[in-house]
């Protein structure tokens, strides 16, 4: 057993290690660096959708290279589930006008789209320059909105999975990998 995994979290409750970190480590270089090429000449607000964009954000951030601004945004629509409600409430608004700004969402997974797509309406009627969406995690097979990204680090099957700023229940975010949970944990 690896010893990040030592303690609090152990080998029992992992079916399977997804993605490695040394894989996501180079997946969050290619994306800062697709980042900071696609948005030369401006200065782009990268929006996090927290709290499960906290780790790929402050790892994009040291990645690009060229001036950026920074807002988060926090909207549920899970609870202590595997699966959204389908009920969507902004918790935290943005602090900075987007109007006229190029604005990158960054969010942790894509499931079904639903949340992502209110999202994406409700700040395109604040009129952004541009918006567009990076994500971690795209999980197409769940998907019940057509939702276009910009930028995709990993495209997943559809597993329940925890690690690197995604949670199960407020646990597992700070494992510097992705993982699949076993089923009796969240069942």
């Amino acid at each position: 057993m690896p010893k990040y995994l030592a303690g609090k979290y152990s080998h029992s409750q992992i079916a399977e290690v997804l993605i490695d970190a040394p894989a996501i480590e180079a997946r969050v270089a290619d994306l800062g660096a697709a980042i900071s090429r696609d948005y030369a000449g401006t200065i782009p607000l990268l929006v996090g959708v927290l709290r499960g964009c906290i780790v790929l954000m402050a790892d994009l951030l040291r990645q690009i290279t060229i001036p950026v601004n920074l807002d988060f945004i926090a909207i549920s629509s899970y609870g202590p589930t595997t699966r959204s409600s389908g009920v969507v409430r902004i918790q935290k608004d943005l602090e900075t006008s987007i109007e006229g700004r190029h604005v990158l969402l960054i969010e942790d997974i894509v499931d079904t789209g639903l949340t992502l797509g209110y999202t994406l309406r409700m700040l395109r009627s604040r009129k952004p320059a541009s918006l567009a969406v990076g994500t971690l995690l795209d999980k197409p097979a769940r998907r019940l909105v057509d939702i276009d990204l910009k930028y995709r680090c990993f495209e997943i099957p559809d597993k329940f999975v925890v690690g690197y700023g995604l949670d199960f229940d407020q646990l597992y975010r700070n494992l510097p990998f992705i993982c699949v949970l076993r089923p009796e944990l969240y069942s």
